[in-house]
C-alpha cells in the first residue's frame, strides 16, 4: 500500500496528462507534503506540540499469578493489580463473555490496563525471578475475583499484554497464589490521559444529508525516509466543518465521530504510535480528514 501510494506521486511528475486529469490526487499529496512539513517543524521545535497528560497512581494488592518465561524456563510473576484511576472496560455480562471467548476475533474486546516495568524480585526459595506489575479498574477487578471466568479472562489478557509489549514468550500453565496478593513491592505508575489532537479547518462546504455508517479510510506508512509515521486518511463526505468531529488516538487505536450521528470508526492498527504527538487536519474541500501518527514500534 505504501509502494503504491508513492508510486502514483512518482508518476504523477513523469505525465502531465495525469497532472491534468487527477486534481483530487494531486490536492491529496499536497496535503501530505504539508503535514511532511509540519512535522519537520516539530521535530526542529519539539516543545510545539507537546500535549502529555499523566496522573500517577498507586495500585492496590489484587492477584499474583506464577508462570514461566518459555524461552529461558526462569519464574515469572504477573502482579495484577487494582485501581479506581483506570478506566472500566465496557460493561459485558457472563454470557456475553462466553460469545466473545468463541468467536472468531475476541481481540475487539478491549480492557484498559496500565503494564509496568519488569522487577527482579526474590522468591519464597530465595531465587531470583522477574515481576511485572498490571493495573485495571477495581470495580472490573472485584468482577474478576468474583467469577472463575472472568479472573482467566483477565489473566489471559494481561499475559497477552505483557508478551506484546516486552516481547515476551509466557506459558500458560499459570497458578493463582493463594495466599499472596503481590510479589516484591508494588510502585506507582504513570498513566497518560487521554488527550485529542486538534483539527485544523482549512476551507468549507456545503453539508450534505449523510445516514450514520462506517467511513472509508486508508492506512499509509511514511514518510520514505527519516522517522515512520502512520497515516490514516479518512473520507468524510457530507463533513463541512471540524468542529462536528471527535478524535480519540489511543496507542493502537483511533476513534472518531462524526455528529450528529453522521460517521462512526473505531479500529484498532498493528502499529503502536505515540498519542500525544500525534495530530489531525481536516480539508473540508476534499473532505477527507487526515491523522498523522509518529511509530513507536510495531
Amino acid at each position: 500500500q505504501l509502494n503504491q501510494f508513492f508510486g502514483l506521486a512518482g508518476a504523477k511528475m513523469t505525465d502531465s496528462s495525469l497532472l491534468n486529469s487527477e486534481l483530487e490526487l494531486q490536492q491529496q499529496e499536497e496535503l501530505y507534503q504539508q503535514l511532511l512539513s509540519q512535522i519537520l517543524e516539530s521535530k526542529q521545535k519539539p516543545d510545539s506540540r507537546s500535549h502529555k497528560s499523566f496522573i500517577v497512581i498507586a495500585p492496590r494488592p489484587g492477584l499474583c499469578i506464577k508462570t514461566i518465561s518459555e524461552t529461558s524456563k526462569e519464574k515469572v510473576f504477573v502482579n495484577i493489580c487494582q485501581s479506581s484511576s483506570v478506566p472500566p472496560p465496557p460493561e459485558i455480562s457472563r454470557d456475553e463473555l462466553v460469545e466473545l471467548l468463541q468467536s472468531e476475533d475476541p481481540s475487539d474486546y478491549r480492557v484498559p490496563m496500565s503494564l509496568g516495568m519488569p522487577h527482579t524480585e526474590l522468591d519464597n526459595s530465595s531465587q531470583g525471578c522477574t515481576a511485572y506489575d498490571v493495573v485495571i479498574n477495581q470495580d472490573f477487578f472485584q468482577k474478576c475475583n468474583e467469577d472463575p471466568l472472568f479472573q482467566q479472562f483477565i489473566i489471559l489478557v494481561s499475559v497477552e499484554g505483557l508478551e506484546n509489549k516486552y516481547n515476551l514468550e509466557l506459558s500458560r500453565e499459570w497458578k493463582v497464589l493463594k495466599n499472596r496478593k503481590f510479589l516484591g513491592s508494588l510502585s506507582t505508575q504513570d498513566i497518560r490521559t487521554k488527550v485529542k489532537p486538534v483539527i485544523q479547518e482549512l476551507h468549507s462546504q456545503e453539508n450534505a444529508d449523510a445516514a450514520a455508517k462506517r467511513p472509508e479510510f486508508t492506512l499509509l506508512v511514511g514518510p520514505p525516509v527519516g522517522a515512520p509515521e502512520l497515516i490514516a486518511e479518512i473520507k468524510l463526505p457530507g463533513v463541512t466543518s471540524s468542529r462536528s468531529l471527535v478524535l480519540d488516538v489511543g496507542e493502537d487505536r483511533l476513534v472518531l465521530t462524526a455528529r450528529p450521528s453522521l460517521y462512526h470508526l473505531d479500529i484498532f492498527h498493528p502499529l503502536l504510535v505515540d498519542q500525544e504527538s500525534s495530530f489531525a487536519q481536516y480539508n473540508s474541500s476534499t473532505q477527507v480528514l487526515t491523522v498523522t501518527m509518529p511509530v513507536v514500534s510495531s
